[in-house]
């Protein structure tokens, strides 16, 4: 037994119990509650700041492209502001391969190494919780990051070769990917893909290891060679603001948009709704007079409505139940995409959430190099506590009354960003927050960029 003792403390491992069991390891400490490394030394935009003031980046440390950012907390929703961001640069390091791995290696040694460089902005929404926002802000720009480097060859040639080392192994292999239309633009977006779900695993391993049960939506712009593109997997937006037209950049991902997909997974693993859910979609909840009409209804192979003779199982709570923001999956969760929640489970029940959600990003690209940007050309980047209150023709106005106001105030974005946050967050009235309309303004936590995008023109 003293040997087994010495062993284990050269181990570092806490000696057994008599019996020979080991003593448990204790849970990770709980992660470290903070708000963007950019935030540090922020400053509150307000002169008199109440419950929810807003903050923003100190005007001596300003954001890559002039970005414009602000944030407010949630009104008393939780005890901390779920919403996480991320700002800054991702160095891509480029290989030259030659004829065979030996000459590879010689270079990667002599050779000083180069990098692509790429502009990173990324929003956060965290439910649940702030732990797995703040997660996927310390790591998602790392996942990207690798997997862009894991493919580097693919994405600085218009046209990626079939091998990634180069190789020619069929004379036609050019042919065949140019059949396939596989461009550049099509590798980043597979490398973005793949860096969510690495992502994803990431957080997975470290809330099953705490035992926490938060997730978050996630949402990046990345600009790399002259394209802009977006990754969204939550209902955070993206929105183009131009002079004289208005171009959505994301797709947000609710149980309603993301229909189809889940009831799919209902329809081929059944045992995932274990018997208290049905997947089918009515116009309300059944009742028992229902059974034996037939009803309007969709399942997962129909865009249109068609009329089924209700059963008793589908009196069964919806898969999919209520409308617009009050959609709810499995009575649960609001949105049907983004990283984290593989603890949650349906309230007093071992149903599991996670089968029903997906990492994976829709990715938009918008190249910058056949378009003529000008000085007012901006994105909007904001969680959901922005666009639960503005329309994206509110917010369009509003960008647009503010530049043509602010033409020379080299601080505009930030500004900008600042108003949207005060346009959606409103002003406290009694009980309630309120827009200038009188309007309900957002309870929620909002958090806005700001990106002029003539600004690229600099880096």
């Amino acid at each position: 037994q003293s040997t087994q003792f010495a062993r284990r403390r050269r181990k570092g491992q806490q000696p057994a119990e008599e019996g020979g069991s080991q003593q448990p390891k204790p849970p990770p400490a709980p992660l470290q509650y903070r708000r963007p490394k950019f935030l540090r030394g922020a400053v509150c935009a307000e002169k008199l700041p109440g419950k929810r003031p807003i903050c923003c980046p100190s005007r001596d440390r300003p954001l890559q492209w002039n970005t414009g950012y602000a944030e407010t907390v949630n009104s008393e929703k939780s005890e901390f502001n779920e919403d996480q961001a991320t700002c800054c640069q991702i160095s891509i390091r480029k290989r030259q391969f030659g004829h065979g791995e030996e000459e590879d290696q010689q270079w990667l040694i002599l050779c000083s190494p180069e990098y692509l460089t790429g502009y990173y902005w990324a929003l956060f929404d965290g439910h649940g919780g702030s732990e797995a926002s703040i997660m996927a802000s310390n790591y998602l720009h790392c996942c990207i990051r690798q997997k862009l480097e894991d493919v580097i060859e693919g994405i600085t040639e218009d046209n990626p070769p079939m091998h990634l080392s180069g190789k020619c192994i069929c004379q036609n292999d050019p042919l065949f990917v140019e059949e396939k239309k596989i461009h550049q633009e099509n590798v980043v977006i597979g490398a973005l893909e793949s860096a969510f779900q690495e992502c994803d695993k990431m957080i997975g391993q470290e809330m099953k290891a705490s035992n926490q049960s938060a997730g978050c939506t996630a949402l990046v712009a990345l600009y790399l060679q002259g394209r802009l593109y977006v990754a969204n997997a939550g209902d955070s937006r993206v929105l183009l603001v131009r002079k004289r037209s208005i171009v959505p950049l994301s797709t947000e991902f609710t149980p309603e948009t993301d229909r189809k997909r889940i009831q799919h997974l209902a329809f081929i693993y059944p045992k995932l709704l274990a018997d208290e859910f049905t997947r089918f979609e009515f116009p309300r909840r059944l009742k028992g007079d229902d059974v034996g009409q037939k009803v309007l209804y969709r399942d997962y192979s129909m865009e249109g409505w068609g009329y089924k003779t209700v059963m008793k199982e589908d009196l069964k709570y919806p898969l999919i139940h209520g409308h617009g923001k009050q959609a709810r999956l499995l009575g649960t969760l609001a949105v049907s995409r983004g990283l984290g929640d593989h603890l949650l489970k349906v309230i007093e029940t071992n149903i599991e959430i996670k089968p029903f959600l997906s990492c994976i990003p829709k990715v938009e690209v918008f190249d910058l190099t056949s378009e003529n940007v000008n000085e007012d050309d901006v994105l909007i980047m904001a969680t959901d506590g922005l666009w639960d209150v503005l329309s994206n023709e509110d917010v369009a106005q509003i960008v647009r009354n503010f530049l043509q106001d602010n033409t020379t105030d080299p601080y505009r974005f930030s500004e900008l960003a600042k108003l949207l946050v005060q346009k959606a967050r409103g002003k406290e009235d009694g009980y309630y927050w309120i827009k200038d309309s009188r309007e309900p303004a957002s309870y929620d936590d909002i958090s806005v960029f700001a990106i002029p995008l003539y600004n690229k023109n600099e880096y």
